[in-house]
């Protein structure tokens, strides 16, 4: 498993924009698909977005598509989520996975970290 690492949490006010990072252990970065989670008090862990090994592709929850960008920096060894027009209904714990493909994320072979706090106030 790769150790992960979120940052880049904070409190911003609605419309705001925050950029979290994931920084992960490690020599295979790469030859991970990374996506980005968030839970919400009492409610169910998430998808936000996914970026393929090579950050050819992504994929993104409709509650952020539009305003939200995930990429990855395979050289420093991080993924990134670029969250604009924020929301307080975007308040959460935001998590990111590492996955050896995508939809693997629930599975042992992925690796998360331990989250980094977002709040969004009206």
């Amino acid at each position: 498993q790769v150790q992960l690492v979120e940052s880049g949490g904070g409190l911003v006010q609605a419309g705001g924009s925050l950029r979290l990072s994931c920084a992960a252990s490690g020599r295979t970065f790469s030859s991970y698909c990374m996506g980005w989670f968030r839970q919400a008090p009492g409610k169910e862990r998430e998808f936000v977005a996914a970026i393929r090994q090579s950050g050819s592709s992504t994929v993104y929850a409709d509650s952020v598509k539009g305003r939200s960008t995930i990429s990855r920096d395979n050289a420093k060894n991080t993924v990134y989520l670029q969250m604009n027009s924020l929301k307080p209904e975007d308040t959460a714990v935001y998590y990111c996975a590492a996955a050896p493909y995508i939809g693997s994320w629930h599975t042992d072979f992925a690796s998360w970290g331990q989250g980094t706090q977002v709040t969004v106030s009206s």
